[in-house]
């Protein structure tokens, strides 16, 4: 069977999350860097507003503030990214199991055994990218190739939001033999600088050098980057265990600001029911509960809790989200985005059962649920509460 990989590449990543986390940003100059009250660090991302001023990766945070005076700036936020690398990577697994972590912001997927259950590639790529910006709020670009280098290659020629296909490895040669050699995956400046003395300044003069040459003066990784001039890869997409996702979470920005513990208990309960069907779906538990709030002045508190049992269950997750509701957050505030996390997961055969069977009919329940939600739609069976106007399905 011919193979067809792609390549998800989040689009200025940190940024990006900074700009799904906090709406206002949308289209606004956002630079993520090192102490931006002290003025001191380098740029680690910028939206493409600022990167269209001048800014850069790397480039010193005096340098940005110059460039982007009336940017807005962040100090790195880690677990943010981590938590919206999770949900992007249970959104490519939905399609396939085969998905395998590049980068934080950055994924393989192999579509060759999905593409007569989801239909072409390009099709498959345009789904998963319209999922993502719809439920995460983050653009990408995906590339699509015969192997896994030259996907990862074609992601990078439309950005953002970029689809690009290349069907084979003559396709493949057309397309980059000409650009320098260090538009080729895995040459940086000191290999460049090196080929340069070889007298090779294009991919396709590096495909075409004599490779027991470059094999004489580098070894194996003289052969490795002769191969991947020639857009030669045979390595597999290997998909990771369920210990590598870190936490399976939900938030909502919400069409209109609402006050009170009862309506934001309403958000908050139904997203709980999401967090806890995707935690049975993968098979995880967790312990660890997180509540996210923002206000209306961009202001936001992260508070979480460990509870004493692992659990998939919306009502133990919803309980300790409420804990740190009463906890933080006083009622007369405005709420404009709640969000949801569960962590510290293993998979569900932790669950700790009690001794009178309450926990154990909670799960049989929550199975029944799920088939049900399987078989007839997410929307098949639902709280009363969802038949409020409070709720997130009322818009």
């Amino acid at each position: 069977m011919e193979r067809v990989v792609a390549l998800v590449d989040m689009n200025s990543f940190y940024a990006s999350c900074h700009q799904a986390f906090n709406p206002e940003l949308d289209g606004k100059e956002v630079i993520v860097a090192g102490e931006p009250e002290r003025r001191t660090g380098i740029v680690l991302a910028a939206s493409y507003q600022a990167k269209a001023k001048g800014v850069g990766t790397g480039m010193a945070l005096w340098e940005a503030k110059k460039l982007c005076p009336d940017g807005y700036f962040f100090k790195p936020n880690y677990p943010l990214y981590i938590d919206f690398s999770s949900r992007i990577l249970h959104i490519m697994r939905d399609f396939t199991d085969l998905v395998e972590p590049f980068s934080i912001d950055e994924a393989f997927i192999d579509f060759s055994g999905i593409i007569n259950l989801w239909g072409p590639p390009v099709e498959i790529a345009a789904k998963i990218r319209q999922r993502i910006l719809s439920e995460i709020g983050v653009q990408c670009s995906i590339g699509i190739g015969p192997n896994k280098l030259i996907a990862k290659m074609a992601a990078g020629l439309q950005k953002p939001n970029g689809l690009t296909i290349i069907k084979t490895v003559n396709d493949y040669r057309n397309v980059f033999y000409s650009k320098p050699v260090r538009k080729l995956f895995g040459i940086g400046s000191r290999y460049e600088k090196h080929l340069r003395k070889f007298n090779v300044f294009t991919i396709g003069e590096l495909a075409n050098y004599p490779v027991e040459i470059l094999k004489k003066r580098w070894g194996k990784n003289g052969e490795m980057l002769w191969y991947c001039a020639q857009g030669l890869d045979h390595s597999p997409v290997t998909s990771g265990s369920p210990d590598t996702d870190k936490s399976i979470g939900q938030q909502r920005t919400l069409p209109r600001d609402i006050r009170g513990f009862k309506d934001i208990q309403i958000i908050i309960l139904e997203l709980c029911e999401m967090v806890a069907r995707r935690a049975r779906q993968g098979g995880y538990v967790g312990r660890t509960v997180f509540l996210t709030l923002r206000d209306t002045q961009l202001e936001f508190i992260s508070r979480s809790m460990t509870i004493p049992d692992p659990t998939n269950l919306a009502g133990e997750i919803y309980q300790a989200a409420c804990k740190l509701l009463h906890k933080n957050w006083d009622q007369s505030w405005a709420v404009r985005l709640v969000g949801v996390t569960l962590s510290n997961l293993k998979t569900d055969d932790y669950i700790q059962y009690d001794l009178f069977g309450e926990k154990e009919k909670q799960v049989k329940l929550a199975k029944v649920y799920d088939k049900i939600c399987n078989r007839f739609g997410e929307r098949a069976i639902f709280r009363g509460i969802s038949l409020t106007e409070v709720s997130l399905y009322a818009r």
